[in-house]
């Protein structure tokens, strides 16, 4: 397998993981130390002890207005080296109901560590509208 197939995978299981809406599931993703940057600024995510009070918020607020799934359409990925890559492409959110939630632009640098792609940096920004 290629390393851009590599981290293709790896993006669309952590999408999987991430639609379980189950912090511990998205952390074998995380390669920690890791960066959130987005509308709060930049947020540490040392150990996995420090995911949950970030991540556990916006999974209810997924929960509780009829989230499904999570996707990651118009990705565009580039190996870097032998080690690192980056990922960018959008978000999109779905409801129960298959109507579009919310999309969100996002980035992802990723490092290969132990033969297996995590995320180092995630950073939100704003998504293209049409």
């Amino acid at each position: 397998m290629t390393d851009e197939t590599a981290v293709r995978k790896t993006l669309s299981e952590y999408y999987c993981a991430f639609s379980t809406l189950n912090v511990r599931a998205i952390l074998p993703y995380l390669n920690q130390p890791a960066l959130l940057v987005g509308p709060l600024g930049v947020i540490p995510l040392p150990t996995p002890s420090a995911v949950e009070p970030i991540f556990g918020p916006v999974m209810e607020s997924l929960r509780s207005r009829g989230y499904a799934r999570s996707e990651l359409g118009s990705q565009e990925t580039r190996i870097l080296s032998g080690q690192s890559a980056l990922a960018t492409g959008i978000a999109i959110r779905y409801r129960s109901d298959g109507e579009e939630l919310e999309r969100a632009g996002i980035t992802y640098l990723l490092r290969k560590t132990d033969g297996a792609w995590r995320f180092v940096v995630m950073v939100l920004h704003g998504a293209p509208t049409a």
